[in-house]
């Protein structure tokens, strides 16, 4: 069976488009507590376990010295890297 797609991969096959990954970066900074956000191709991610499932992104956002641009940088890694499921 083949492994779930990261939203990098679904990013680069224009599966999912920038103003969707910015949108679900966005979405999480309003809220840290969002689950189901639609990503568009038929595919959703939990904002919240993507973030958690980063270590180096749950670190940033904790360290109130690290810049907001910092924080926005870490939370887009961790979604770039996360695997959405198809809805």
């Amino acid at each position: 069976m083949a492994e779930q797609p990261t939203v990098g991969t679904l990013f680069k096959s224009k599966d999912i488009d920038v103003d969707a990954l910015h949108a679900a970066v966005d979405a999480y900074l309003a809220d840290p507590t969002t689950t189901e956000f639609p990503l568009g191709g038929g595919y959703v991610l939990d904002l919240a376990a993507a973030v958690e499932a980063h270590p180096a992104s749950r670190k940033a956002l904790a360290d109130p010295k690290e810049s907001p641009v910092f924080k926005r940088t870490m939370v887009h890694t961790a979604i770039i890297l996360a695997h959405p499921r198809k809805a």
